[in-house]
């Protein structure tokens, strides 16, 4: 894993247009300053939630994955007494299969078992409005599920049906905004707040789009859920919602990109 995540991006790393392969095809994340220019960065977030149970004590997997300098959390569950998921996150996907899972064989958690209904792993992604695009797909989301203030966290999966690629480009426009809107709404009451990624091909289950949410209570986070199934896009256009996994952190951490936390764009 070859990348420099000590230190914050540099101001180049976000391109004004798109660099494209010799096919013509350009996998940059992509966004629009604050004049309206595109932009694109070829950076994203994957992050990977796992869960246990059979755990009577979870320090001692918060002490390895300190000591492993990850970066990410553990939660205890709150639906199974003995119930455990450790999430992780990296640029580089080769983590999972490298440095994650050595975390993830180590002698902390042998004698667990593995509840895969509950594995989650997924990238972030842009919509195309995102003024600051390293914010958005990497330095919020670090601060999101690193934040102390807000221990609780509901983690689920979801597919959307293909009926709404077919609706009108302004009818999609206009139910993730309504969509968005609730989510703002939560979070600039800091009672919600949510993080997005995509799932396309990672999912066990052909799922799209994985949603976290966290904050300092539970109850807001059940609300917020509740609340997004009176639109339209969750009434008429998701076929699969969940499993959830619900529980609290007893562990955070920005493990190496510690640079995030002092990020001070809008991740917008």
């Amino acid at each position: 894993m070859a990348l420099d995540l000590q230190s914050a991006p540099k101001s180049d790393d976000t391109a004004s247009g798109e660099s494209r392969d010799a096919s013509g095809l350009s996998l940059a994340e992509r966004g629009k300053t604050a004049e309206g220019a595109p932009q694109s960065l070829d950076r994203r977030l994957f992050v990977q939630l796992l869960a246990y149970t059979g755990c009577t004590d979870a320090t001692p997997l918060a002490e390895a994955a300190e000591a492993a300098g990850v970066g990410g959390a553990i939660y205890v569950g709150a639906q199974d007494p003995q119930s455990v998921a450790v999430l992780t996150f990296h640029e580089d996907p080769a983590f999972f299969v490298e440095d994650g899972r050595a975390l993830h064989l180590s002698e902390p958690f042998r004698g667990l078992t593995p509840l895969p209904h509950l594995t989650m792993l997924g990238r972030t992604y842009s919509i195309g409005y995102e003024q600051d695009l390293i914010g958005a797909l990497v330095a919020k989301p670090v601060k999101t599920i690193a934040n102390p203030d807000w221990p609780w966290a509901v983690w689920y999966p979801l597919r959307r049906s293909g009926r709404f690629e077919r609706e009108p480009r302004e009818e999609q426009r206009r139910m993730l905004m309504e969509h968005g809107g609730i989510g703002r709404a939560f979070g600039k009451s800091d009672l919600a707040h949510d993080v997005r990624l995509a799932c396309h091909g990672l999912d066990p289950n052909d799922n799209d789009f994985i949603a976290g949410l966290v904050g300092k209570d539970l109850h807001p986070l059940s609300a917020v859920v509740q609340k997004m199934r009176s639109t339209r896009q969750t009434a008429e256009f998701i076929d699969n919602l969940g499993p959830f996994f619900v529980g609290r952190a007893i562990w955070q951490s920005a493990g190496p990109y510690a640079w995030a936390l002092e990020h001070t764009g809008s991740g917008h």
